[in-house]
């Protein structure tokens, strides 16, 4: 069998740190500076031919965590490794997966693109946020669940007349998947959004009068949809509201809306590191799920079998 070696960018090294203990091997050893003038230079230190080589970086903004990604997998395949995963926690530009006006990209699609380009022989990645996008690729895509760990977090809180809501239209399969795990009903929002990162509630579909409501989705980026959500379960006479996303990315007023929300809790994981600390916030780490995953990957066993893969 191949030697499996693990290497971290800089987005988020921590995580990376998690997985390779999961593992049992070192995290390897890699140089990455930025010049005078920006520019990205990377070396590995190790003796990386023949090995798997699992690059482990989110492309969450800004765009350099893409870049040094990209970067990092030519540095691998120019130092004769024999595979090159990118294990990508956080797909950045996975919004942007379609021609929602005239004349802008398909900027998922170009990311994909380059990904296979600078030689990456297999992505895996944690709730895409349309899981579509696999398709855009022309390599293997391993898709992970953070839903093993975040409904266990729930199951064990054994939170009483629970219901889950998904925050729109697009969430509302992954809102059934976790309402038949924790056995709870099931109600949705049917959200109207006037401009990027403005979200307005129109309706709830369901009854939420004196039922403590967990929202989920795959992301919380300037919190406007989840708050707006909040308010309007709360307006509707829902008691307490907790929420579960994987991918904590916290941008603009998202810290202070959240602060004043009237969230009981939000349970994330560890897919993007938090650039700061709220009370409400509860993280949940996803290492073990990448770590099995990597293992299997080494050693060509089914990554699938991990999870339930009727997702409602």
């Amino acid at each position: 069998m191949p030697h499996m070696m693990v290497f971290s960018g800089r987005s988020n090294r921590p995580l990376a740190q998690k997985i390779a203990r999961e593992i049992g091997e070192p995290l390897g050893k890699v140089e990455i500076k930025n010049f005078s003038d920006g520019e990205l230079w990377a070396k590995f230190s190790d003796n990386i031919r023949g090995s798997d080589v699992f690059l482990v970086q989110s492309t969450n903004p800004p765009a350099e965590n893409l870049i040094e990604l990209l970067i990092l997998i030519d540095a691998a395949k120019r130092a004769s490794a024999r595979k090159v995963a990118a294990v990508i926690p956080y797909f950045g530009y996975a919004r942007q997966d379609r021609k929602d006006q005239p004349r802008v990209s398909i900027t998922a699609k170009l990311v994909a693109n380059l990904l296979a380009t600078a030689g990456a022989d297999r992505i895996i990645t944690m709730d895409l946020h349309a899981p579509q996008i696999q398709g855009f690729f022309d390599i293997p895509v391993d898709h992970l669940y953070s839903s093993a760990v975040l409904v266990k977090y729930f199951r064990r809180h054994r939170i009483p007349r629970l219901t889950v809501c998904s925050p729109d239209v697009g969430g509302i399969k992954m809102a059934r998947a976790y309402a038949k795990r924790l056995e709870a009903d099931l109600v949705l929002i049917d959200k109207r959004r006037p401009k990027q990162n403005e979200a307005e509630v129109m309706n709830i579909i369901g009854d939420v009068r004196g039922r403590n409501i967990l929202i989920v989705d795959d992301l919380v980026d300037t919190a406007g949809t989840l708050c707006n959500a909040v308010r309007a379960l709360k307006d509707n006479g829902a008691h307490d509201v907790y929420a579960a996303a994987t991918h904590a990315v916290l941008s603009g007023s998202a810290v202070e809306r959240l602060r004043t929300s009237g969230l009981k809790k939000i349970v994330v994981t560890d897919t993007l590191p938090l650039s700061s600390s709220l009370p409400m916030v509860e993280v949940e780490s996803v290492s073990k799920i990448f770590a099995e995953a990597i293992k299997r990957t080494v050693k060509y066993k089914s990554i699938s079998s991990l999870f339930d893969v009727d997702k409602g």
